[in-house]
């Protein structure tokens, strides 16, 4: 049976315990302006409302203090032991106004702390604290409502994914790289391919197309040439023969895609045509540059490729029409060179010149139909004559096919051939 004194003190243990201050860590420091000097003037420390580790509910309010001569001393309730989040902004102000600010995680310590052991650069992370394993403050993504479920219904980075490469959705929704060279276009489904197929660019205005070649023989007698589109309107058509300007009506006429010279004005061995119109918004198509590029040299006395051109499978289809432009020049003078072009395993446009043609020029195309292609070329250099051929391919335009320019010198010597440039162009069947 409890006597009134023991009882009375029971009670004021109790109630001690009760009305207990939550522990508190001494702050203590000097501090000191870039200049070297020492800080004088007010601190304000703020904090929101936590819980202590001995649950003691402190609520949301600031500290203001004095510092004089740098000298910086403060009692604070723990953080890194209380509630998520818990952490004190701490403002320096100096001559009205604030002129730093910082975040502390203080911890349990019964001695005092430097302002170096509890600053913080993210108040949701504080110091972590020596052989805990864990960072006080730190918030997962459990801790956030609805946040697990948001992340779970974006893209994720797949296997493949690379920086700097344009990204797609592979079949699992994740991001991966997109495949193929560097200069090709991306295609809704994903896939890849070289640029410009598809009407991009058509628009109220239409298309243009610029420096296309007009396809017929430069003999001296050939009048007709095709263009590779319908102009329209017909008067947008430019005709250029070697720079100068043909005027409609006068040196041609035209019906449809077909270019037909005056019998005064037949474009002569040696002459160059360049066409430039616009076409139909609603139906014209962009030309497509395949390969454009420079190639190499050769000194050997068999046909070396000097540069090739990629086409991939399934690109082409009938009605479609390649053109193939390329330039070489002769290093030396002891012998001449040959060269040709191959598409697929058809050749077109071999020639060998002597040994004082110092530059030659070729144009092909290529007329793709359901079973292969139409080959013609024209060629011509310095006192060299223009040279044509034709010649029909049956090359399978559904698979990959490759345009390879070739040169070999005609004997064994130090003079060299290079291909200067090479274009392959294709005008996509509407």
């Amino acid at each position: 049976m409890l006597t009134r004194l023991s009882l009375t003190v029971l009670t004021a243990l109790i109630t001690g315990a009760l009305w207990a201050a939550p522990p508190l860590t001494i702050i203590r420091d000097t501090v000191y302006k870039a200049d070297g000097s020492r800080f004088t003037g007010q601190v304000i420390v703020e904090w929101r409302s936590f819980e202590a580790a001995d649950t003691s509910f402190i609520g949301r309010q600031r500290l203001q203090f004095n510092v004089v001569d740098g000298l910086l001393t403060v009692k604070l309730v723990p953080t890194t032991t209380a509630s998520a989040a818990a952490y004190y902004s701490v403002h320096y102000i100096a001559d009205g106004r604030i002129q730093f600010s910082e975040n502390w995680a203080v911890r349990p310590s019964v001695d005092s702390l430097r302002i170096r052991d509890i600053r913080i650069s993210d108040p949701l992370m504080g110091p972590s604290l020596p052989g805990s394993g864990t960072t006080p403050g730190e918030v997962t993504i459990a801790d956030v409502d609805g946040l697990q479920a948001e992340l779970d219904i974006r893209a994720r980075k797949g296997s493949s994914y690379t920086p700097g490469a344009a990204a797609i959705i592979n079949a699992q929704g994740e991001l991966i790289a997109a495949s193929g060279n560097a200069s090709d276009c991306i295609r809704v489904d994903g896939s890849s391919g070289p640029c410009g197929s598809g009407g991009g660019g058509a628009g109220v205005f239409g298309t243009f197309v610029d420096g296309e070649t007009p396809n017929g023989f430069i003999n001296g007698s050939n009048s007709v040439f095709q263009l590779s589109q319908l102009p329209n309107p017909t008067a947008s058509l430019l005709l250029y023969r070697n720079g100068m300007l043909q005027k409609q009506g006068l040196d041609y006429s035209i019906t449809s895609q077909t270019i037909a010279f005056v019998s005064g004005a037949i474009p002569q061995p040696g002459d160059v045509l360049l066409a430039s119109y616009r076409t139909a918004g609603s139906g014209g198509t962009l030309t497509q540059v395949l390969c454009t590029g420079q190639g190499g040299s050769t000194s050997a006395a068999s046909l070396t490729s000097l540069g090739t051109c990629a086409i991939p499978a399934g690109l082409l289809r009938p009605g479609d029409r390649i053109e193939i432009l390329f330039d070489m020049s002769h290093g030396g003078s002891t012998t001449g060179f040959s060269f040709d072009v191959r598409w697929g395993s058809t050749t077109v446009g071999a020639r060998t010149v002597t040994a004082g043609t110092s530059l030659v020029t070729a144009r092909a195309t290529a007329g793709v139909h359901t079973t292969g292609a139409q080959l013609s070329s024209q060629s011509w250099g310095t006192g060299q004559s223009m040279l044509s051929d034709l010649i029909a391919s049956s090359d399978d335009i559904n698979a990959a096919l490759t345009v390879d320019f070739r040169a070999a010198m005609s004997a064994a010597t130090t003079d060299a051939v290079a291909l200067k440039n090479f274009t392959v162009v294709r005008y996509p069947a509407p």
